[in-house]
């Protein structure tokens, strides 16, 4: 796909990796939908650096886990620029707890975490699906987690939504081909990312990010712009591949 004018709708853009995808779409002349559930400001942020790397950019709030704000998101889409040729779920949310520590998720934490992974990208899908097969070359990117692959992680409530977040890309590469193409990717460690300010904290980070540095085969990490180059080769590249996921861990998996 040439993203040359494409429309993008990235959800959960305004940090790390749905900021840097944004931000290198429209380096390649996008359009893109910046979405927030709650940083407004931030949001505007990316879109202004989106507009100095040559994009046009549209800031958008939307909680994807409602139904009615996935519509409206799509909604403002076409309102202003008519059509939507790509689309990145990438919004997600967990809750930081020791897997051994099964009384600390409850019921709420299961429909919260995966009413936002999972649901969240399914209603997006579904929003937009009539706008991408009239696109006739859309792809969809779900930004899953290495979490989803091995079961490890934040919390099991967010292993298990990853790795249903995974299946759910192979459903629907079924049934949306051959007009829209759906794949995810399975970020590892990203360096910088949320789980140092939300429940790890800074020491334990910091140890796991050296930890794997030293013992990976690559002896890499992820950042959110190396995430951002896969999900960008899953929509203008690889017209041949759907329903697959790819890991992105320097060779995590492998220890």
């Amino acid at each position: 796909m040439d993203l040359s004018q494409a429309v993008c709708i990235v959800t959960g853009s305004s940090s790390g990796v749905g900021a840097a995808t944004a931000r290198l779409m429209a380096s390649r002349g996008a359009r893109v939908v910046i979405n927030y559930a709650r940083s407004a400001a931030a949001a505007e942020a990316v879109a202004t650096s989106c507009r100095e790397l040559g994009g046009e950019a549209l800031v958008c709030q939307a909680d994807v886990s409602r139904d009615a704000d996935c519509r409206s998101l799509v909604a403002q889409t076409l309102g202003q620029w008519g059509r939507i040729d790509a689309l990145v779920n990438n919004a997600g949310t967990t809750k930081f707890v020791a897997h051994g520590d099964l009384d600390g998720l409850d019921e709420a934490d299961f429909h919260n975490i995966y009413g936002v992974n999972v649901i969240g990208a399914f209603q997006m899908v579904r929003a937009a699906r009539p706008a991408l097969t009239a696109s006739g070359r859309a792809a969809v990117v779900n930004v899953a987690s290495i979490a989803g692959v091995k079961g490890v992680g934040s919390s099991i409530a967010y292993a298990a939504s990853k790795g249903a977040l995974i299946t759910m890309t192979m459903s629907l590469a079924r049934v949306l081909g051959p007009e829209i193409r759906v794949t995810a990717v399975c970020p590892g460690f990203i360096e910088g990312e949320w789980r140092a300010r939300g429940g790890w904290g800074k020491p334990s980070t910091t140890r796991l990010g050296r930890f794997l540095h030293a013992k990976t085969p690559l002896q890499l990490t992820c950042t959110a712009e190396t995430v951002a180059e896969s999900i960008l080769s899953f929509i203008d590249s690889h017209s041949v591949v759907t329903g697959q996921h790819l890991v992105l861990d320097g060779g995590h998996l492998l220890l």
